[in-house]
C-alpha cells in the first residue's frame, strides 16, 4: 500500500511546522496544531487569504487560525447566523422571503415579507410569537450539530436550483456576474449562497440573540472585543429614520441589491439612475436647510461624520443650500483649535492622540463661539502643525446679521464640545456612509466597506499612501470612532445620508490598481484581497458619467468645489 503523501504547512500561531495529509482540511489541520481557541478557530487564513475551516490544503501553506476577536472571523460567524435564521424562518413561516438589511441598535436587522394572501399582498409586520418560534427553531438547529457543507457547481446549475426556491435576488446576481463556477452552502437539505466563507458545523454558534424590533427582528452578535457578551442593544430611532428613507429611494431607483445594479448598467440606465440618486441627495440638503432656516434662532451648524464619510463635501453643499435661504455662512476649522503638543492627551500606546475630544482648546471655542453669536469680533487662533503650537491668526471675524457659523469636526455632535452655548443656538447635522446596496437579499455589504474604499482612494490619490498603510491603519480609526463620534450619532437633529446607490460601481476604477498593489506577503493583503473579491461582482460606470458637484469627486477628485 502506497504511502500517504504529506504536505508542510507552518502554523503562524505557535510557529509549528506540521506535516499533513495533502488535501487536509483546515480543520484537520488545526486539531493537529496543538492550539486551544475559546473562541475558535472560525476560519483561517491561508498565505494572507481568509479561507473558511472547509479549505483544502494540497500545497505548502502558512496558515494562522483566527478566532472571534479577528474581524473576518465575526464576519464569518455572522453570515452563518444568518444562515441558520434562514432556514429556520423558511421552516416556521414557508414561502416567506428574508432580507438581510441593516445594521443598527449593535445588530442587524431583518425584513420578513410572509407569503401573499389572497389579494396578492405580502404582510411585513412580524409579530413577537414569530420571532419566538424562530428563534426556537434556530437554538434546535444549532444544538443538533448538523455539519454546513460547502459545494462548488456550474454557475448555470446554481441559477437553475435558486430559480426553483424563488430566490430572485441571487439569479439576478449570478447571472450578471458571468462566471463558470458558482459555490454554495448546505444545511441538512436548505441551501444559500455567501460571498465568504461559513463555520462547518451550527454548533460552531454559541451565542446570538433574536428579538421584535420595528416591524421586523433584530440579530444580535457577539461582541468582538468580548466575544462572550452580545453587544448592548441601544435605540436608534433617527438612524432606523435614514434606513427607511433609503429604502425609498431604492423603490424610486428600482436597485436594492448588486444583480438590479448591474442589470441596469447592463441596459443603458446608468445616467438616469446617476441624476436622480444626485437630486434626492441634493433634495435632502435642501431640505435640511429649510429646517436650519426655519430655525430663526439658530447660529451654529455643527456637522459631524467618521472618516471618509463625505462630510466636508456635504458641509459645502449645504453651505450653497444655506445661501439659496439668504443666509451666510461661515466656516470655522476645529483644527485650528487644537492645544499646543505639549498639552494634547496621549493614547493607550503613549502616542498624542489627536482624535481625543480635549486635544482641543473647548473652554476657547465656547468663549469664542458665544462673543461672535453676541455681536462681538474675536482674533481666531491658527494651529501650527509644524511647531506643534496654538498661535494667534491675526484674522479677525464679527459676524453680520444674516451670517451664521457651520464647524465640521469629528467632535462636533458631542455635547461637551459646545456646552457652554445655548441649545437653541445650535443644529447638528451627522453626515456619514450609512447603507448603499445588498449584494443580494442574504448578503450585506458592511457600510466601513464603503468608507474604507473612499479613504484608499483619497490617501492614495491626495496624501501619497499606500492601500497597505490605510488598510493598516483602519482598526485605529475605527475605534477612535466607535469612542468619539458613534455614541453621538442620535444628537443630530438631522442626518444625512452620504452613501451613493451606485457608487461601488464607480469607485472600482480607482480602487482595484490601487488594491492590487499590495503585497501578497504582508499582513494587509487578506483585506485587499477581500475587498477585490467583492468590487469584481459589481460591473463598472465610467467615471466621467460622475457631476463635478457630486460627493464622490471628494474622493475621486474633478470637483467643482475645491477642498
Amino acid at each position: 500500500m502506497p504511502m500517504e503523501q504529506k504536505v508542510q504547512i507552518r502554523c503562524k500561531n505557535n510557529k509549528k511546522i506540521l506535516n499533513c495529509n495533502i488535501g487536509s482540511t483546515l480543520s484537520e489541520i488545526f486539531s493537529l496544531s496543538g492550539l486551544q481557541m475559546e473562541y475558535g478557530p472560525i476560519n483561517a487564513r491561508v498565505n494572507n487569504k481568509v479561507e473558511g475551516m472547509h479549505f483544502r490544503v494540497y500545497k505548502p501553506k502558512e496558515v494562522e487560525f483566527l478566532d472571534m476577536h479577528d474581524a473576518s472571523a465575526l464576519r464569518a460567524y455572522t453570515r452563518t447566523l444568518f444562515f441558520v435564521l434562514n432556514k429556520a424562518a423558511h421552516e416556521v413561516i414557508p414561502h416567506c422571503s428574508v432580507h438581510i438589511d441593516i445594521p443598527v441598535s449593535r445588530g442587524y436587522y431583518i425584513d420578513l415579507l410572509k407569503p401573499a394572501d389572497s389579494n396578492g399582498k405580502r404582510e411585513k409586520r412580524v409579530t413577537a410569537d414569530e420571532v419566538a418560534a424562530i428563534k426556537r427553531r434556530m437554538d434546535e438547529i444549532i444544538a443538533a450539530a448538523i455539519p454546513i457543507h460547502r459545494y462548488e457547481v456550474p454557475t448555470d446549475e446554481a441559477i437553475e436550483m435558486f430559480r426553483k426556491s424563488e430566490s430572485w435576488s441571487k439569479v439576478k446576481l449570478m447571472e450578471s456576474l458571468g462566471s463558470l463556477y458558482t459555490t454554495f452552502y448546505d444545511i441538512d437539505g436548505y441551501r444559500d449562497y455567501y460571498y465568504g466563507s461559513l463555520l462547518t458545523n451550527t454548533s460552531g454558534l454559541y451565542l446570538y440573540g433574536l428579538e421584535p424590533y420595528y416591524d421586523g427582528m433584530l440579530l444580535r452578535i457577539p461582541r468582538r472585543d468580548d466575544p462572550s457578551q452580545l453587544g448592548e442593544m441601544v435605540r436608534q430611532d433617527k438612524m432606523f429614520e435614514i434606513f427607511k428613507e433609503h429604502h425609498r429611494w431604492q423603490d424610486i431607483l428600482g436597485v436594492r441589491t448588486v444583480g438590479d445594479l448591474n442589470g441596469a448598467i447592463t441596459k443603458g440606465f446608468m445616467s438616469q439612475m446617476i441624476q436622480v440618486s444626485e437630486a434626492l441627495q441634493e433634495k435632502k440638503i435642501a431640505q435640511i436647510a429649510d429646517e436650519i432656516a426655519a430655525r430663526k434662532s439658530v447660529k451654529m451648524v455643527l456637522i459631524a461624520g467618521p472618516s471618509s464619510s463625505g462630510k466636508t463635501t456635504t458641509c459645502k453643499r449645504l453651505s450653497v443650500q444655506l445661501a439659496v435661504n439668504g443666509i451666510q455662512p461661515v466656516g470655522i476649522s476645529l483644527d485650528d483649535y487644537f492645544v499646543s503638543r505639549s498639552e494634547t492627551p496621549r493614547d493607550e500606546s503613549g502616542d498624542y492622540d489627536y482624535e481625543h475630544l480635549h486635544a482641543l482648546n473647548i473652554p476657547l471655542l465656547n468663549q469664542q463661539m458665544n462673543a461672535l453669536m453676541a455681536g462681538e469680533e474675536v482674533e481666531l487662533p491658527r494651529y501650527n502643525f509644524q511647531k506643534g503650537e496654538s498661535e494667534r491668526s491675526g484674522k479677525r471675524l464679527k459676524l453680520r446679521g444674516n451670517e451664521i457659523l457651520v464647524v465640521e469636526g469629528i467632535h462636533a455632535l458631542n455635547p461637551e464640545l459646545t456646552a457652554q452655548i445655548p441649545e437653541e443656538q445650535k443644529f447638528r447635522v451627522y453626515a456619514s456612509a450609512l447603507t448603499t446596496i445588498l449584494l443580494d437579499n442574504h448578503n450585506y455589504i458592511p457600510t466601513t466597506d464603503n468608507r474604507l474604499l473612499r479613504r484608499i482612494i483619497r490617501d492614495y490619490k491626495y496624501r501619497g499612501v499606500s492601500a497597505q498603510e490605510t488598510i493598516r491603519r483602519w482598526p485605529s480609526v475605527r475605534r477612535g470612532e466607535d469612542k468619539w463620534i458613534f455614541p453621538y450619532q442620535e444628537n443630530a437633529d438631522a442626518m444625512f445620508n452620504t452613501a451613493m446607490m451606485f457608487e461601488l460601481a464607480v469607485i472600482r476604477g480607482q480602487a482595484i490598481p490601487v488594491l492590487e498593489q499590495v503585497p501578497e506577503n504582508c499582513a494587509e493583503y487578506a483585506e485587499a484581497y477581500r475587498l477585490l473579491k467583492f468590487l469584481r461582482y459589481i460591473k463598472p460606470i465610467p467615471e466621467d458619467q460622475i457631476p463635478p458637484t457630486s460627493l464622490l469627486r471628494e474622493f475621486l477628485g474633478g470637483s467643482s468645489f475645491e477642498y
